[in-house]
């Protein structure tokens, strides 16, 4: 495994990609793709076995929707840029999930085993959509403790780092997500 990239040549290169320079996209992915895998594979890993995206496609997808949709988007950072990539990440898996939930995929039925002495728990990614209405909910309420979730969550980013996207002491952020972690733990209890 690739050891990351300094900060300093991703965030040259979302520069450069903002400017619209055509060659920057090309030389962004190797820059940020063993990162974008590890960050997919953790998000992957709370999902339910027999999945249909692997960690490969749901990074592929991300980078499309981040890079493809608008090439000259401003990045202020690499910070901004895993932060907007593991927002897009969490996105693709609530759609999948949501998909996966429509009548002609099953609904709200639950896979039935052979054995009916056997009772099927949950599938995760119930859980997931209950995370993202919570998500939603923690928004529209506190702005600011649901970016923090995204980034420590989503994107894997420490408190230090987070802190830094969001332009607030460490100690702040710390607090807040004290905060964040005890209403979103209160929210999906009362689901």
């Amino acid at each position: 495994m690739s050891e990351p990239q300094a900060p300093s040549e991703v965030t040259h290169v979302l520069e450069a990609l903002s400017r619209g320079e055509p060659q920057a996209a090309r030389q962004l992915l190797p820059l940020v793709y063993e990162e974008l895998r590890r960050l997919a594979r953790q998000k992957l890993a709370h999902e339910a076995p027999g999945q249909t995206l692997d960690a490969t496609a749901l990074v592929h997808e991300a980078y499309l929707r981040l890079v493809g949709k608008n090439p000259e988007q401003p990045w202020d950072g690499r910070g901004h840029f895993f932060a907007a990539a593991a927002e897009s990440m969490r996105r693709i898996l609530v759609e999948n999930a949501r998909r996966k939930r429509r009548h002609r995929h099953g609904g709200d039925l639950e896979r039935q085993d052979l054995d009916p002495d056997q009772i099927i728990a949950p599938e995760p990614r119930d859980e997931l959509l209950a995370v993202d209405e919570a998500m939603g909910r923690l928004a529209q309420t506190d702005p600011a403790a649901a970016e923090l979730v995204k980034l420590r969550y989503f994107a894997g980013l420490s408190i230090t780092q987070a802190a830094d996207v969001l332009g607030m002491s460490p100690r702040s952020a710390d607090r807040l997500w004290v905060y964040a972690r005890a209403w979103l733990r209160r929210e999906l209890r009362a689901v």
